[in-house]
């Protein structure tokens, strides 16, 4: 399995939050709809947190009420969440939270993600999960409105597209001595896919690939552009190079569906993702939602330093 770079999870899951109306009061937060975030319940969320060493080593680093503003981000969406669930009748399981958090770690261990995230980042564990959960919502929330197709017949269809797009492909390629020997050599590529590594063997050099190369037409030399986009999404082709000192051999093929159905998965969540981001938007435009100003203002899905005073960060405990 691959390896995927452990994201930022505040940037994965934090989206854009509007600012509305005028309420305020001296011992709220923040009013998500017709909640409140207290100025109690956000002290409390910042304390249980700087309870880890290493969310508060992170956190002593940052500049004077950063992170109490990251709590309350995370509050916030936490609840703006609540609400989606709620109105397109979704629902992200546990279950599925550590699924999407095992696809994301490729394999690795999953303390040591939680570790990094605690030191990288300042979320705890709880945070990195709700943060997987809003993406999950999205997803969800894309499929319930028809707006995305993550079953399986969705991803052949994917696939098939990308196929008919070449997107994709694996190219080998064998330099031989004359036109004769390349004819010679195609036709037994056409003949037999499969037999391309032991043809490569046969005409091993510095211009022929061992194996066939999983490529993107944006990674292709030029002189080889027109011939692939020609093949595309398979085939074989000759094409004589000055260069080589003789003829190449091109074979293109489509990957199978099993190599490519991880990136299609991708692919497909992150367009999921998108689709339903507008419908978020509109809600959450109707909860109101709306920071005192004494902890900061909103900034593209942040609670971000305003002009109301600095938040200080008290020790947990």
């Amino acid at each position: 399995m691959r390896r995927r770079p452990i994201v930022s999870l505040l940037v994965l899951g934090l989206a854009v939050l509007g600012l509305a109306g005028c309420r305020t009061s001296p011992d709220v937060a923040a009013y998500v709809g017709d909640a409140q975030i207290t100025t109690g319940q956000l002290q409390s969320a910042v304390d249980d947190r700087l309870a880890d060493p290493d969310v508060a080593s992170y956190a002593a680093g940052q500049d004077a009420g950063a992170f109490p503003r990251q709590v309350l981000s995370l509050l916030i969406g936490e609840r703006v969440y609540d609400a989606v669930e709620q109105r397109y009748d979704v629902d992200v399981t546990d279950a599925q939270i550590s699924r999407r958090i095992g696809d994301l770690l490729g394999g690795e261990d999953e303390q040591t993600l939680f570790t990094q995230l605690a030191q990288q980042q300042g979320l705890t564990e709880d945070d990195a999960r709700e943060i997987i959960r809003e993406l999950l919502v999205r997803e969800q929330v894309a499929q319930a409105e028809g707006l995305a197709d993550l079953s399986d017949a969705g991803l052949q269809a994917a696939y098939e597209d990308a196929k008919q797009t070449g997107q994709q492909f694996e190219l080998g390629y064998i330099t031989v001595p004359d036109q004769a020997t390349a004819d010679a050599v195609a036709a037994q590529l056409r003949a037999d896919p499969a037999s391309y590594t032991a043809l490569a063997a046969q005409y091993a050099g510095t211009y022929t690939l061992a194996a066939p190369q999983q490529r993107t037409l944006d990674q292709l030399p030029q002189v080889l552009a027109q011939p692939v986009q020609q093949t595309l999404p398979e085939g074989v082709f000759t094409l004589p190079v000055a260069e080589t000192g003789g003829v190449l051999v091109g074979q293109v093929t489509f990957p199978p569906f099993e190599d490519l159905e991880s990136s299609l998965t991708d692919q497909a969540r992150q367009a999921a993702s998108d689709a339903a981001q507008p419908l978020v938007d509109a809600l959450r435009a109707d909860l109101d939602v709306v920071v005192n100003p004494r902890y900061g203002s909103l900034d593209d899905g942040q609670v971000v330093e305003g002009d109301g005073g600095v938040v200080q960060i008290l020790s947990g405990g």
